[in-house]
């Protein structure tokens, strides 16, 4: 009996820092959920924006307004799918990228991920 004394605090103290990885990889993964989920709604207002008016600083305001800032939206382009200026009726795709969000921790292990997401509409 003398010999199991300290084996409690000895598992928690092997298995603590496996849970505490399990966890911050977990809410890495949902950082980086909810970061997709802004892009392509900062890719659809800009798509909006831009059905109206075809111009990229147009399609960059309204993503900048979505939500993400304007030091989070990298490249805004937008370009019309059949190649040449756009005109009524031709569908333009605009791109929306950004750098995901790191835990601190996690951000020193993890590769940089950009996401991205194109959205693609019919000039009005």
């Amino acid at each position: 009996m003398q010999r199991q004394r300290g084996q409690a605090t000895v598992e928690l103290a092997v298995s603590l820092p496996l849970v505490a990885l399990v966890v911050l990889a977990a809410l890495q993964a949902a950082v980086i959920a909810r970061d997709q989920v802004m892009v392509v709604h900062a890719a659809r207002e800009g798509a909006r924006a831009a059905a109206v008016e075809p111009s990229a600083d147009v399609a960059r305001a309204a993503a900048i307004e979505s939500g993400l800032g304007p030091a989070r939206v990298t490249v805004v382009e937008v370009r019309s799918v059949g190649g040449g200026p756009p005109t009524a009726g031709d569908r333009l795709a605009v791109t929306v990228r950004r750098p995901a969000t790191t835990l601190p921790i996690v951000g020193r292990v993890l590769v940089d991920v950009e996401l991205h997401a194109t959205v693609t509409v019919r000039v009005e």
